[in-house]
Order: structure tokens, then sequence, then C-alpha cells
């Protein structure tokens, strides 16, 4: 469970930087894990994934991985000719996005009873929605714009918490996130949803969210960390330039009792409910 003090700090800035929260042995058994899928993948469709110009690059691929297991390209991980310029492993963006229900080593990670506790405490009555390993390959690990959870994991009223847990150490020469200190506050800016064979962005507030890295500060978090996100809070991340890895494991939660529209991006199947801790 928080602290008081941890709980006033979550709610007053949109984020907390909880370290120590995971056993080191955990986290590198969860990395071992995702490399294990992603040399099982087998890459006949390839899809890219980037948070710029969302709606030319969704694909099928994309918006059918609500309840299934499935590996997204980095954009720089191909030549010219398309053709894959760096090994399997260090060319994949991210692996998403029903870990927490169908992978043997996330599932049980992803239903600590710490996370029940702390849900609990931000007054969720929480089902888990999404969970996605984000691996910031070195070289090549692509930027995140600026953004808020809400955009895209959308609930009415907004109830989507995040909890970001650094499998190895995220530090600003990686790319390690960035939050705006009390930026949760300035309302949503935008809904991402589909529209029909596609998808769209619908403008609800036409101040932009603020530029990075202006007002922003670095959330960097040594291998074990958990960093909780409002869904509200302007985030992102820089391109992993270096020559280190950084693996994250990032699991989004609502509350059961708010309405998840029909027309989210992220659908599943009558037969794969959300399901609490």
């Amino acid at each position: 469970m928080l602290s008081d003090a941890e709980l006033t700090a979550y709610r007053r800035d949109g984020f907390l930087v909880v370290k120590g929260f995971a056993d080191p042995a955990a986290c590198d058994r969860l990395v071992q894990r995702s490399y294990e899928l992603i040399d099982a993948f087998d890459p006949t469709t390839v899809s890219v994934f980037t948070t710029d110009e969302q709606t030319r690059t969704t694909d099928d691929y994309f918006l059918g991985s609500g309840d299934t297991i499935r590996c997204f390209f980095e954009a720089e991980a191909f030549d010219r000719d398309g053709r894959l310029a760096v090994p399997k492993r260090q060319a994949i963006n991210k692996i998403g996005h029903a870990l927490h229900d169908l992978d043997p080593v996330f599932a049980p990670f992803s239903r600590d009873p710490r996370l029940r506790g702390i849900s609990s405490q931000l007054g969720l009555d929480a089902k888990l929605l999404q969970s996605m390993v984000i691996l910031k390959p070195p070289g090549i690990g692509g930027e995140v714009s600026a953004h808020q959870d809400a955009t895209f994991l959308y609930t009415d009223p907004v109830t989507v918490a995040g909890f970001w847990f650094a499998l190895e150490d995220a530090t600003v020469e990686n790319g390690c996130m960035w939050g705006l200190p009390g930026g949760h506050r300035l309302g949503l800016k935008r809904r991402f949803r589909r529209s029909g064979d596609g998808v769209v962005f619908d403008e609800l507030d036409p101040s932009p969210l603020p530029l990075p890295p202006e007002g922003y500060v670095p959330l960097e978090a040594p291998k074990g960390t958990l960093v909780m996100l409002d869904g509200l809070l302007p985030h992102w991340s820089a391109a992993n330039r270096s020559t280190r890895s950084r693996v994250a494991y990032s699991l989004h939660v609502i509350d059961g009792a708010a309405q998840y529209p029909d027309d989210n991006w992220l659908r599943r199947s009558p037969e794969m409910p959300l399901r609490g801790f």
C-alpha cells in the first residue's frame, strides 16, 4: 500500500516513482520471457509501431491485438529495401496487448496483490485492460511523442491508470520517460477511436499539450522500479541512441464501473472479458 505521503505526491504530480518495487530476479525472468516470445515470432506480418501519424500506421494487425500477444517492429529496424537491418531481438518495439491474461510468466506478475491494494487506494474497482513490453532497443529505440494514456484507453469518466515497471535501468541516456508535473489537471486533449474501417483522433480541447522538454522532468527508474501514471498525465520518452537497451513492462487498469465505449480501438472477444486482480 502507498503511504499517505506517496498518495499525496501521486495526486499532486500525476505520477509516482516507487523504487525497489519488483524483485530484480523477477525482472530478469520477464526480460528473458520477452526474448523467448520474440524468438518464436514469425514476422509474416510486419507492423511498425509509432505514436506519430497513428492514423496512417495503424493496421488490422494492431487493431486485432487487444486479446492476443503480438510483436511490433521499430521503424528503424529495416533497410531501404525493407529487409531487417538488425537481429530480430533488437528489431522489436513492443509486445502486446494481453500478456497479463495469456502469458504464464507475465500473468502472475501482473496480478501482484500489491497492485490490487494500490488500485483500491486510487478508488478503482480495477479491471486489467492492456499490457505490453516496451523494448526500446539500443541505437534504434524510437521516440514516444508526448501523449496522455487516456487518449488511447478512454473511459467515461476517465479512469485509466498505468503501472510501468523498469525491467532494466531507465536513464536519460537510454530513453527514460519524462512526465509533466501536475499536467494531469490540464484535462483530456484528444481521443483515439475507431471510425468505420479506420481510426481517427477527436479533438476535445484545442489547446495542445506542452511540447517536451519544456516543464517535463525525467523519471529515471532503476531496475525494479514501479512508475505510476495518471491516465491524463502528459509524458514522453526520447529515442534510445545509446548502446544499452531499456526494457520495460506496462500494465493499464480501468475502473470496471466506468463506461468503455464500443468504438475504442482496443477490443476483446466476448470469450475474454476484462478481469480484475
